[in-house]
């Protein structure tokens, strides 16, 4: 579904050769070896879950973008992955010569992800929370993701990783709100706080 919407956004501006080069570029970033989770399936879900509010949506185009994009680079070791993605999204899309809007838009979805705090913009918090959606599926798929997750970090020991990640952890449930639109709150709020909560008491277990 997310090849289709990109593909339908795109031929606006360039021919079929041009996108076929385009996607298989983006293609072969997300399937990367080294990644688990943010992955294509990753970006799959999100425009599923985005595809759901999709009339709540001012500006479709730069949704569909900021989820190509928004995690094109990831790695593990860095901390300005959302920043070196942001670049690469406003780089190709200034390439195809799409309007300045739309660009600025998709580049302030993905620099939003960073945080993952509310902001101004309810497009921005739709695309926010539909990348934390994870946290509030069922337990097995939260389960994956977690595993996913180490893997993705395996450059680190077992003390590092559980230390990073309670943190994380910890701040998500420390939020008045982890999901910021009515939409997304009302379907995932109460079961992400669940397995949050269940994943901390299991990496507290493991630190005694």
């Amino acid at each position: 579904m997310i090849e289709y919407n990109f593909r339908q956004i795109v031929q606006k501006y360039a021919d079929s050769k041009k996108i076929d080069i385009l996607w298989q570029e983006i293609a072969l970033q997300y399937s990367d070896t080294k990644r688990s989770y943010h992955t294509l399936g990753h970006l799959e879900n999100l425009i599923v879950e985005l595809m759901e509010v999709r009339e709540e949506i001012n500006d479709w185009s730069a949704i569909v973008f900021a989820v190509v994009f928004h995690d094109y680079i990831y790695d593990s070791a860095r901390f300005d992955n959302e920043e070196q993605s942001a670049e690469i999204a406003q780089s190709h899309l200034q390439t195809l010569c799409l309007p300045a809007d739309i660009i600025m838009r998709c580049i302030t979805h993905i620099l939003a992800t960073k945080g993952h705090s509310l902001c101004g913009d309810n497009d921005t918090n739709l695309f926010t929370d539909s990348d934390l959606s994870i946290l509030g599926k069922n337990w097995e798929s939260y389960l994956d993701y977690s595993r996913q997750i180490r893997d993705e970090y395996s450059l680190y020991s077992d003390a590092e990783y559980n230390a990073g990640r309670k943190n994380v952890l910890t701040h998500f449930l420390t939020m008045k709100r982890i999901y910021k639109t009515p939409y997304f709150y009302e379907k995932y709020e109460l079961q992400a706080r669940e397995n949050i909560a269940i994943e901390l008491e299991m990496l507290n277990v493991l630190n005694k």
